[in-house]
């Protein structure tokens, strides 16, 4: 399998919960109850649209197509009591 890396910003809403959106990918936006889901619908739905743009013969978004790195460094939410 294939993947792609791309950016997300999240952002707490003042009514709770947090959304993120991506500079990489135009259109998505994504809401969730954590962080973690917020990140997790994000990362659906960007393969929703790289499968549409497939589908429909569009272009993928830069941040889509396939990249394969040999190492990562990666910042990921911890939940905290």
């Amino acid at each position: 399998m294939d993947e792609a890396i791309i950016r997300l910003h999240i952002e707490a809403l003042e009514e709770g919960g947090f959304v993120a959106t991506s500079p990489d990918v135009p259109g998505l936006v994504a809401e969730g109850r954590s962080v973690m889901e917020a990140v997790e619908i994000a990362q659906s739905l960007a393969r929703k649209i790289a499968d549409s743009c497939i589908e429909h013969g569009d272009p993928l978004p830069k941040a889509l197509l396939p990249h394969v790195a040999a190492s990562r460094d990666l910042l990921v939410p911890v939940g905290l009591r």
